[in-house]
This record gives structure tokens, sequence and C-alpha cells, in this order.
């Protein structure tokens, strides 16, 4: 690494120094990040990142304050101060930060862990200057517009965060349960970065006063900048914006508090979700960027990484205690964890499954592990490295992470290395030193009843379990009045700055070709990185699936991956590591997917796999069986899962048992019970054809040298008639029907409402997807700002339409506090029922600017180019859709609009269907004006 200084430049004096670093993160692989360090005279880390690709900017600001920070009887605070950032702040309209940038045609979030929080966005180039304005008036002048009513509207957002996120899923404690008995009280991870809900109705005015006082100052953060920029313009606007900001106390780094049990502790809960039982067993280990936290890592994978590892050959094939297993090191800013996590079989006795796991690490210290197994890791390893920079945002997270804790925006270079340089003497080392004999934390999540299957000896874990109740005075929550005080004085003006010059939308290049056996070739060449994103489509997927045996294709999709002809499942599992590449295989509604990710280096290789695995099904018997019963533990697992069950149950109303879009797509327990491998093989036989296949691929290769390596496909895979069965859309007579399934015990209450609406190759697919943008599109539309922002009941509210050749639903969706579903309904009912009077020419232009302004970043990622080819394959696109579709909207006028809005977006059609806990809430939910709710049980079937 080299540095550079800079004598040309020229800024305000507020610069106490420049440390100007042209460094070139530049690892053996040969990939490299040009960057620009510098810190202003009130403390704030800046790191700049030039990259012309697309026109676009992402801004990341990290503070060095986590839930790491807080104490006893405050926690989840810093995740609630995030938040709360998010409100308002003195120079910014009320709620424009988190309405205005969605409009402006970028996105913006925030996240918070244990060490730190981050604020982010991605926003086109006319908007930059815009969103240094947005982001230094939430760093440096919102405090004073915090209010009461804005505090208590906030903390019921965060509580349902809690209970969607944690409270109301399955084994959703266990965290809690490892890191109160781990850590000590007095340490700062002995609790959850949610932190408590009694913690978090008792925040006051004050704390977040405190908060805010004590840890948000310029000098406690990194911002990093990454995009479509001027450097030396970029530095003049980051003066100018963020040059005043205030510095807070001076906070001293935390130093590394490894900690050591005594004993090891075993504990157990019964969980009202969990229809499995599921072992943990954590032991404590070292902090982040401590040499052994990188030979704990490639540790973990070894152990349980690949079909060869120790852990999977015990645990889940011979003796098939489980589906799968799972081991990794998790290290934070002081202190480690590595953790061993098994969800057993049903009625499987977790003490088996202990006693397993210690066999399993008896064979790793009697055998070892080879060279490859080695080498594997690495190759993953070597792509991951690529990956991780692969967008602007990732860039300005791996900038902002390395500056703030490694003290070096370019650590990736040695942190890569010493990844590399990790020894199989390391590996046996840090197992001998964290793992073999040491003391750990156990926990036994079994369901409601199952105590039988706990580890014996294993205690109660102490957990506080929100109760369901009538709404509380403290949950009516409103935005209230904006605060009063006094602006906080400024050298500079910081009024609302104008838009930059509007950035030009350029579609990718795209260019198509044909193999003499049908397959359909699209790709896009990119070479930012040296990586490509590669698939086979096959149509058909769960479509050509009987209704009997549902869940065929996608048995066949997990089976078609577990070897070939010629390889057994290990071996191929380990010649795809070794590339550093994955594969993966799904059957969607419609199509059946083999998905690929490599280095552009071993495109050919990888495509001789995916060829192998294609042509070549080995059709190994017991390793259906494995399957088979892998896919019924997950069905059984699931029955308890209100997200799960909600999406089934909903495709079941509006397509009815006529059709196979009613079905699973997974199958149920019953059909699985019917599906033999014969009835794979026949699926294979009839349904996988080159003429109804489409190749995509987005990278660094060029169109020459793929058309030269799918030669072999060209000449092996012979074209077949295929046969596409017709199903009849059942006629619509539910809407304004209620339907509900009992979650005993939920916490919170899953809401959807829609009807079968529009196929995506309907030419008003488009214009119906962008006239429901102001509804429920992101945090911006109507249901977001009214459910979320307004009345706190929820973490989320959208809608929005299902892209499928078969008319898909159109579907409003939340998922609120319990006690909240009645009025949620309500206010769902009345915002569509009114959406159509109600939409104007205001609306129309923010509908019109966000969707255009939003292509400019719509399509930046490997991933996103190849949806640009899905899209073009499947509905029959033109190369140059997406500018046509951009004409077609700026062409739609307010009649347009509406016409969409009335034909489409029709209340009266909707059915409603609710899941959550009957006992407090099927009550208010028949008084909801549609008549009684029909009761279903977890399956969708009519119950009394």
């Amino acid at each position: 690494m080299k540095n550079l200084v800079t004598t040309s430049l020229k800024l305000s004096l507020i610069f106490v120094f420049s440390i100007l670093l042209s460094c070139d993160i530049n690892t053996k692989q040969g990939f490299k990040i040009d960057y620009e360090k510098y810190v202003l005279e009130n403390g704030l880390e800046v790191v700049l990142h030039e990259d012309h690709s697309d026109p676009i900017v992402a801004v990341a600001t990290l503070m060095h304050v986590g839930s790491n920070r807080e104490v006893k009887g405050k926690t989840g605070f810093a995740h609630f101060f995030e938040h709360m950032s998010f409100n308002d702040s003195e120079n910014v309209p009320r709620g424009a930060n988190r309405k205005v940038i969605p409009e402006w045609g970028g996105m913006r979030n925030g996240g918070t862990w244990s060490d730190g929080t981050i604020y982010y966005e991605v926003v086109p180039t006319d908007a930059f200057e815009k969103i240094l304005w947005i982001d230094s008036d939430r760093l440096g002048y919102m405090i004073n517009t915090v209010t009461d009513e804005a505090l208590e509207r906030e903390k019921q957002v965060v509580k349902n965060e809690k209970r969607q996120n944690y409270d109301n899923v399955a084994y959703g404690y266990t965290s809690e349960v490892i890191k109160s008995n781990l850590y000590p009280e007095n340490h700062p991870y002995n609790w959850t970065v949610i932190g408590s809900l009694p913690d978090l109705q008792a925040a006051n005015l004050d704390d977040v006063k405190e908060f805010y006082n004590k840890f948000y100052g310029a000098n406690n953060a990194t911002l990093v900048i990454a995009g479509d920029i001027n450097i030396e313009e970029t530095k003049e606007l980051v003066n100018k914006w963020f040059g005043e900001i205030r510095k807070a106390e001076t906070i001293e780094s935390l130093k590394p508090m490894p900690v050591t049990l005594e004993e090891t502790k075993s504990l157990f809960h019964e969980d009202n979700f969990a229809r499995l039982p599921e072992l943990r067993m954590v032991f404590p280990t070292v902090e982040s960027y401590n040499d052994d936290s990188y030979a704990l890592d490639v540790l973990a994978e070894i152990l349980s990484g690949n079909k060869k590892s120790p852990l999977y050959k015990i645990i889940v094939e011979e003796k098939k205690l489980a589906p799968s297993v799972t081991t990794y090191q998790s290290s934070d800013e002081l202190a480690g964890e590595f953790a061993f996590i098994v969800r057993a079989n049903a009625n499987t006795d977790l003490d088996e499954v202990k006693l397993t796991i210690e066999e399993g690490l008896a064979s790793f210290e009697a055998n070892s592990f080879t060279d490859n197994d080695l080498n594997r890791v690495k190759a993953q390893i070597e792509t991951g490295l690529y990956q991780g920079i692969s967008t602007a945002l990732d860039k300005a997270f791996q900038l902002a992470t390395y500056n703030e804790y490694a003290g070096d925006p370019g650590y990736i270079t040695l942190e890569a290395e010493k990844m590399q340089s990790v020894s199989r003497e390391d590996i046996i080392r840090v197992y001998n030193k964290y793992i073999k004999d040491k003391k750990y934390i156990m926990t036994s999540f079994v369901p409601k009843g199952q105590l039988d299957l706990i580890v014996e000896g294993a205690k109660k874990a102490e957990i506080w379990v929100e109760p369901n109740t009538a709404t509380a005075e403290h949950e009516k929550v409103s935005q209230g009045k904006e605060a009063e005080y006094e602006k906080t004085k400024t050298k500079h003006d910081r009024s609302e700055p104008e838009f930059g010059e509007l950035p030009l939308f350029s579609a990718p290049q795209v260019w198509k070709d044909k193999l003499a056996n049908g397959i359909e070739i699209y790709g896009i060449e990119n070479s930012e990185v040296p990586l490509v994103n590669f698939d086979i489509t096959i149509k058909g997927g769960h479509w050509l699936d009987s209704f009997e045996k549902s869940g065929t294709a996608n048995l066949l999709s997990s089976l078609l991956k577990e070897g070939t002809q010629n390889r057994t499942p290990e071996e191929l599992e380990e010649a795809i590591d070794l590339l550093g590449a994955s594969i993966d295989i799904y059957a969607g509604t419609e199509d059946l997917v083999i998905e690929v990710s490599c280095l552009s280096k071993n495109f050919e290789s990888t495509l001789k796999l995916v060829e192998e695995i294609l042509l070549e099904p080995r059709w190994d018997e017991k390793e259906f069986i494995r399957i088979k019963s892998r896919l019924e533990t997950g069905l059984k697992g699931m029955e308890a899962n209100s997200r799960f069950i909600s999406g089934n149950i909903y495709k079941k109303l509006l397509y009815g048992e006529n059709h196979i879009l009613g079905k699973s797509q997974y199958g149920t327990l019953e059909t699985l019970s019917d599906i033999n491998l014969d009835d794979l093989k026949d699926y294979y036989n009839k349904n996988l054809a080159p003429n109804i296949s489409t190749f995509h691929l987005v990278g660094d290769v060029k169109q020459e040298r793929i058309k030269k390596a799918l030669n072999s496909f060209e000449t092996r895979w012979s074209s077949k008639d295929v046969v596409f069965p017709e199903y009849e859309l059942p006629k619509n007579t539910l809407g304004r029907k209620v339907f509900f399934v009992d979650i005993p015990g939920s916490k919170q209450s899953i809401i959807r409402a829609g009807y079968v609406a529009i196929s995506k190759s309907d030419d008003d697919f488009n214009n119906l997807d962008y006239a429901n943008e102001i509804l429920g599109g992101g945090s911006s539309g109507r249901l977001f700002q009214l459910l979320r922002i307004e009345k706190g009941f929820t973490y989320g509210a959208y809608s929005f339409l299902e892209s499928s050749l078969e008319k898909g639903p159109f579907t409003a969706y939340t998922s609120v506090r319990s006690n909240a579903t009645l009025e949620s309904l309500q206010l769902i009912k009345d915002l569509i029922g009114n959406y159509a009077v109600s939409f104007g020419e205001n609306e129309m232009e923010i509908t019109k600017t966000k969707l255009i302004k939003e292509n400019t970043r719509a399509y930046e990622s490997l991933g996103a180019k190849l949806g640009i080819l899905h899209e073009m394959s499947k509905y029959g696109y033109s190369g140059n859709y997406l500018v046509r579709n951009q004409q077609e909207l700026l062409e739609m006028n307010l009649v347009d609009f509406r016409n969409m809005i009335n034909k489409y977006i029709d209340e009266s059609q909707m059915l409603y269907f609710i899941v959550g806990d009957a006992k407090s809430e099927l009550q208010n939910v028949n008084k909801f004006g549609y008549g009684k709710a029909t009761m279903l049980d977890i399956f969708g079937n009519e119950i009394d």
C-alpha cells in the first residue's frame, strides 16, 4: 500500500489535516478499491471512492456505538435510537427522511448490531447533494425535533419489529437465552441488540437526549461516499454539510472482553411456535481481527460445511437425526462465539443429538481433514471477496467497517491474506484451544408438551413472554405536534439544495443467440469484477406437477445436485467448492432453474459441472430418501410459522382446489408420501428439454467464449415435445369475505387482502404496477406511512403484484400488533376503497419521478442485470424494453392512472385473510363488517 500526499488540495481550514491516501486494495487475487481518507476538524473520518460504472452514489454513516454501550434496564436503546434518527431533523421537512428518498429514486435503511449503527442510502447522482443534506441533518440536527409523541410511536414500531422477528417465530428467544448465560451480567454482550420490551417501553425523552449527546457526534463516526462522484467536488460538499456538526464526548474504544465459562450450562424452553426440537451448543472464543478468528472460521466450514464433514456424515447420513447441521464462528468487537446448531427431526431426543455431536468431534480429532477440505474453503473465500465489493453500497460497507473497527479502510487486503494463510496447524490449534473439552452454553428448544426431548438435566430458561392483551393506553399513539425549539445557528445555509443534473438511464447492452437444439441464449458482458452469474431456466416447474404428487418438481430440483453418474454427492460438492463456485437448483411455480455463480476464470469448468448435473443424473435411492425426509422435516417445522401458513393458504383460497397454483409447490406431507424415485425420473424424462430452456449470463465473459463453452449442450441435449396442462381460474366469489387461521398465543396478526388480478404478460401489467406505487410501493407508500409511521401498528405494510405468466394476485400485506388487527383491517379497506378518487396530479408526478430515477440504481448488480434477461426471455420483451417502459410511464396521464386503479385495485373483489391469535382477536375481526370470519386450520381446511 502506498501513501500519496496531495499538495494541490485547496479546502477550508476546517480540515485540520488530510491523510489523503490513494490506496489500492490489491490482493494476490487481483482486485482493488481506490479510496481517499481524510479527517475533518470536528473529528469526522471521511472515506471517498470514485466509480463511474453507474450514475449512482452510495452514502454510509457508521456510528461506533451499538448495544455494547447500553446498560441493564435500558437495553435495546442503540437500535431504538436508530429508529428515532429516521424521524425528523431541524432543516428537513417533517416525515421527509423516510418518504422523499424513495421519491427521489433512492433507497435508504439502517442497521444496528452489538458494536455499531450504520445509516445508508443509494441515490441517483442528481440527488447526491440532497442526500448529504439529509444525512448531515440527521447526524447533527435531529435531537431538538424529538417529541414525546414521536417517542411513543416509535416504541410501538420497534416492539412490532421484535414481535415479528423474535417473539412470534420458532426459536426466536434462543439468542436471548444464550447471551444472558454466556456473558456475565456486567458484560456488554449480556443482552440482545433488540433488547427487552419492558426496557423499550420505559424509555423517555431524557434517555434519548442523553444517548445522543453522549454518542452522536462527528468524532464518533465514519462517513463513506462511494460511486459516481468527483473527489475534489465531494470534499467541498462534505465540508459544507458535515463540517459544522458538533463533537460528542470522546468515547474510548472498548478493549476485547473474551469470556471463560467455569461450567457448562444446559437450559431448555418449551417453544410455542416450534414443531421440531433444536439443540445449540455455544463456546466462547475471540474478538474480530484476532488471528485465531480466521482459523475458527475455516474450522467451522470443515466441521459441517459439506457432505464429507464429520458432523454432517454422522448426524445426517449415518444416524439420520436431522436434515442438516450448522457450525459457525461469530466474532464481534469484544468477544466471539463458536456455535453448533442442530434442528432435529420430529420427536428426536436431544440427548442423542448431543452424544452424536461428540462422536463427530471425536472422528474429527482422529481423522483430521484433507488438503482439499482446506483448499475448497479458501476457494469459496476468494469468490466471496469479490462478491463483497460488487456494488457501490458493498464497497461503502467494507470501507466504513474496516476504517471504524480495524483503523484502516484498506484492511481488506490484510484480512484476505490472513484468511488465505490459515494452515492445518492453525485449525487444529484453535480447535484444541477453544472447543475440545471446553465449557459451553447448551439450549434445548422443544415444542410445547415435548419436555421428554430435552437434554437430561437441563434447567428451565428464564424468558419474559409478552401477554396478549387489549390495547393499552400507551399503545394509542399518533404523530403528534411538531416540536417547538430554537433552530441551531450554522455558518452555511442548511436549506434543501436543488437537484443536480438528471442522470440518463442507459440500459445494458444485451446480446441474444440460439443453439440448434432450441436453447435460447441471453447475455450481458460486465467486467467490473471477475465474476459470472448465469442460469439455465427450464419452463415448467410446479406447473407440471400432478395434483396428487404436488412437490415433485421441488424434490427433483433438490435431487439433481446430489451427485452425477460419475460423481458421488460428496465428490460433486467438493468439485464445486474447489472452483469457488455455487450451484443452486430450485423449482418455482412456472420454471425449474439451475442458478450459478463463479469466478470468470472458472466459467468453463463450472459449466461442465452444470452439464454433468443436468444430463447425467445419479438417481440415488439413498439420497432421494434423505432429501424427502429433509423436506418432510422442514414442512413439519413450518406448521407454526405464521408467514408460511399465510402464504400457502392465501394461494389456496385464490386459486382453489382445481388449479395447480392452489397447491403448495413444496407439496404437503400427504403428497410427498406418495412420491417415489420413479416419479422424479418420469418428470425429468418428460419435462426437461432444451427447446423450452433459456441460458442467461451476466459477467466477465465474452459472447464467443460462451458459445464455445455451450457446444456440448447443443450436441448432447435433444429437444422434445413437452405437454403443458391448462387450468381454468375459478370465478371470484370470495370478494369481501374474511378468513382466519388460529395460531394460539401469536403476538401479531398477519393480514393479506387481495384477489387474482393480472398476468405479467398483460399489456396493462406495467401501468397497474405504476399505479400501485403510491398505495404500497415501499416506505413512501400510503400503507406504510399510515400503519407504521402514523399508527405504529406494524414494522411494514405494502401492496404489490405477483409476476407470472398465469394471472397473479394483487395483494396488500402487513403484520400488525395483535390488538390492532381490527383497526388495521378497517384502515386497509378504506385506503384501497378510496384510492382512485384520492389519486391526483401530484401523486402522478411523484410516481413518474420516483420510478424513472429508480432505474439508475435498479440494475447495478449482476443479479439485477440477470433479472433483465429473465424478463426478456419469459415475457417476450425486446432488448430496449426498459427504455420503452419508461416512455410508456411518461406518456400516462391522470385518467390512465385512475383507469388502472378502478379496473384492478378493486376493494370489492378482495378477500381478507388473517393469521393470528383467535382467542384475543377473532371476536373483533367478526365486527369488521363483512360477516363472520370463516375459520380454517393450518392447512387451509374449513373448520367450525
